[in-house]
């Protein structure tokens, strides 16, 4: 079967084989390239009798691939693409100049014809070969003209199918994405959708760790989330987040979940209604405070965490912290549920003096705890109003913190350059 004076027959043979197997179990779930020594090992399907079972093994859904026949099989199917791509080409061009028109309609028999076999033959391409980006182009091109939603609904499949073994496919998530915006344009099943595409990134992740593409996509599905989806994301993303502390994937997703919360009741600023939401999401801001703390005492020396407290700190301050020293209320009208700023600022220091607390311990963990700390209060230090920082510089000299912050920024020169400890350098 390897001989390469019959490689072409035989790879057409086995495109044929691969195409009658994608076409009869079209629930496909999972597919592997496995060692034609391990394909042997599998237990027979019964419906092997229509392909080669020393090069495909499907049962239960599952498809095993061998990648003795790979080479063959990718040149058999790249001829066939480009042979019948060739084809849609020529008929687009007819179609546009009979009509006038950039939006070719094919209507005939033989067009249809022409149209399955682009997306049969790409299937099969694109299960080889997930980032030939001409090959999803060209399966758009059919997609679009018809934007049927099982047509819409089987692209999702051929998604997520390609995704189960190559999760970080940019050009898969990228179709997903397109075909989303079709249905979100045309159907009203977005809530469905958000819902399933949630699901996916949570197993894709646990699969393949620190995987930017699938949490961007789940990034990007926010602003097609209703209310009730966004706190039901929250819920269940902080559970992985607690099971996967290093991944400041996910608490990306968080972040962008809770600012789109604070973008909605910007948006509703003079509606009465949003007055309990308000209240909601300021008692969700000091949960999230809460539970980031309470995971920084338990997972020493992680960024994610010190990074994920940032932006709760600081949405905080803008928002839900008043001033009484300039009578100002940063950010909404929370009706009277607010926070000083003093009182968010002494919390602050109680946090930067538990993590200071180890710095006799010689771990490197407990050290580097020490220096994001360090780290994050000098970054507050530039958040709040200047007529703060004096008030900062006093509580430090009373706590006795300066000295071991200043041990710590030794390897940093440009945390010790902060105004907030240059009183005390200037004195030593």
């Amino acid at each position: 079967m390897g001989g390469s004076s019959c490689f072409h027959v035989d790879g057409m043979m086995l495109l044929k084989q691969l195409e009658v197997i994608l076409e009869r179990d079209t629930l496909i779930n999972e597919i592997g390239f496995v060692h034609p020594s391990q394909l042997a090992t599998l237990d027979r399907s019964p419906d092997a009798t229509h392909y080669d079972e020393t090069a495909f093994w499907n049962k239960d859904h599952k498809l095993a691939i061998s990648t003795e026949i790979l080479q063959h099989l990718y040149r058999a199917v790249m001829q066939e693409y480009m042979n019948v791509k060739k084809r849609l080409e020529g008929l687009i061009k007819q179609s546009i100049g009979k009509y006038s028109s950039d939006s070719p309609t094919f209507g005939s028999d033989s067009d249809h014809l022409l149209e399955s076999e682009i997306l049969k033959h790409t299937m099969a391409l694109l299960i080889l070969n997930s980032d030939f980006g001409s090959a999803w182009n060209s399966r758009k091109m059919v997609i679009v003209r018809k934007a049927q939603l099982s047509l819409l609904m089987d692209e999702l499949h051929l998604c997520t199918l390609i995704l189960s073994y190559s999760p970080k496919s940019q050009c898969t998530w990228s179709h997903r994405r397109w075909v989303i915006e079709i249905i979100g344009e045309k159907f009203q099943i977005m809530h469905e959708i958000v819902g399933q595409d949630s699901e996916l990134v949570k197993q894709i992740a646990e699969k393949s760790k620190m995987n930017y593409r699938a949490w961007s996509h789940l990034c990007w599905l926010i602003p097609y989330m209703k209310g009730t989806q966004v706190i039901d994301e929250l819920n269940k993303s902080k559970k992985w987040s607690e099971l996967h502390i290093a991944d400041n994937c996910c608490f990306h997703f968080r972040r962008r979940l809770l600012f789109k919360m604070l973008e909605d009741i910007s948006a509703r600023e003079d509606d009465e209604s949003c007055i309990n939401q308000k209240i909601e999401v300021y008692f969700l801001w000091k949960e999230e405070l809460e539970w980031n703390e309470s995971l920084i005492s338990r997972y020493i020396g992680r960024e994610a965490l010190w990074l994920h407290r940032r932006f709760l700190s600081q949405c905080y301050i803008n928002y839900f912290t008043i001033d009484h020293e300039t009578c100002n209320s940063n950010g909404e009208d929370f009706h009277g549920i607010h926070s000083t700023l003093d009182d968010f600022l002494d919390k602050e220091l109680e946090l930067l003096l538990h993590s200071l607390d180890v710095t006799d311990n010689e771990f490197e963990d407990t050290q580097v705890q020490a220096q994001h700390a360090t780290s994050y209060i000098i970054w507050i230090s530039k958040q709040v109003p200047p007529h703060k920082h004096e008030k900062l510089q006093s509580r430090l000299q009373e706590m006795d913190l300066k000295p071991i912050m200043i041990k710590l920024c030794a390897d940093k020169p440009h945390l010790c350059v902060s105004p907030l400890l240059q009183d005390y350098n200037s004195n030593v």
